[in-house]
Order: structure tokens, then C-alpha cells, then sequence
């Protein structure tokens, strides 16, 4: 069973930055596409940011574009999500996501999960 833990998160004020990394057990991560999360108190699941298999290409939820960058080392078998400029908005618990079917990064369709790993931004 492939596993994906998140580690980085913690309080930060405004303004201020924070990297949150994935590592994954799977032996064959670097054939998934990666991705992040979150979810905010009483809110849905929404997507932020996903990398595919080979980091050609990379896509972000309009409400972190030049804030957030997400990347990969297929060698470590992680992902990283550097978060800059935080608002409070952004507070939530970031989830790492993981898909290896044909076009999920495309269709954002993340199958393979993390169990969260909190950010909260203080005003």
C-alpha cells in the first residue's frame, strides 16, 4: 500500500512563508502526478496545486498563483508546496495527493492521499 506523509505545516503570521514537504513510500513516485489540497473549517476540499509525473507542466487554484510554488524530487520521492506572502485565507489543513491513471493530472482526479497536515495564518 503506497503511503504519503505531509510534514511543514504550523502557525505563521501574514505575510510570512512556509514549506510543506511530501514524502511518499511508493517505489513508483516518480510515475505519479502530485498534488495539494486543502480543506478549511466547515468548507469543502479544494485543489491548490498539482505537478505531473515528470514536472513538464504544473497548474494552480487562481487563489494562490505567484504565492505558492509545487514541485517534485523524484529522486527523494517527495513533493514540496513553498508557500509565500500566507494570508489567513489560506488556513486550513493541506492535504498531499498522489495519481498514477492515465490523464489524472489532467482531470484532477487524485486518488492516493495523505492524512493532512495543518497551516494556520494569523492575522
Amino acid at each position: 500500500q503506497a503511503e504519503l506523509v505531509e510534514s511543514g505545516g504550523g502557525l505563521v503570521q501574514a505575510g510570512g512563508s512556509l514549506r510543506l514537504s511530501c514524502a511518499a513510500s511508493a517505489s513508483t513516485f516518480s510515475r505519479y502526478s502530485m498534488g495539494w489540497f486543502r480543506q478549511a473549517p466547515g468548507k469543502e476540499r479544494e485543489f491548490v496545486a498539482a505537478i505531473t509525473w515528470n514536472a513538464g507542466s504544473s497548474t494552480y487554484a487562481d487563489s494562490v498563483k505567484g504565492r505558492f510554488t509545487i514541485s517534485r524530487n523524484n529522486v527523494e520521492n517527495t513533493a514540496a508546496l513553498q508557500m509565500d506572502n500566507l494570508k489567513p485565507e489560506d488556513t486550513a489543513v493541506y492535504f498531499c495527493a498522489a495519481c498514477s491513471g492515465y490523464g489524472c493530472y489532467a482531470s484532477l482526479k487524485f486518488d492516493l492521499w495523505g492524512q493532512g497536515t495543518q497551516v494556520t495564518v494569523s492575522s
